[in-house]
């Protein structure tokens, strides 16, 4: 199984953590009974790392559409492997450590996390392009 392939299975995995990180945090808030309501009230969570975790989401949803196209492109044109992996890889890696950077509020490292996460993207890409 091409290692594309496999990233893929474990950024889905990455993205229930993100899930339940951002649900677990909303409902600590705000409690149980606003987690099983239909939250019909609006009422959202305003504490600083429910918030965080939600927008850390929301930024990993922001790249991971691009992520799946590229690994499921690279294995079925049959160029996965060598720099295609690396940047698979290298974009799983720092999307992990993005989390914490972001839940802690740790800036400019996270910028810069961020930054090596693209940049795995960007490899994907060029090996399949070229």
């Amino acid at each position: 199984m091409p290692a594309e392939i496999v990233v893929l299975a474990l950024g889905v995995a990455l993205l229930l953590f993100h899930i339940a990180l951002q649900s677990i945090s909303a409902t600590v808030e705000l409690g149980s009974k606003w987690n099983a309501s239909p939250r019909d009230e609006g009422v959202q969570p305003k504490g600083v790392i429910s918030g965080r975790a939600a927008r850390a989401l929301t930024n990993y949803l922001e790249t991971f559409p691009a992520f799946v196209g590229l690994s499921l492109a690279l294995a079925v044109t049959g160029q996965a492997g060598g720099w295609a992996a690396t940047g698979a890889w290298l974009w799983l890696a720092a999307r992990v450590i993005y989390i914490p950077l972001y839940v802690f509020g740790i800036p400019y490292i996270r910028s810069l996390v961020w930054t090596v996460s693209a940049t795995g993207l960007f490899i994907m890409l060029v090996a399949l392009v070229f």
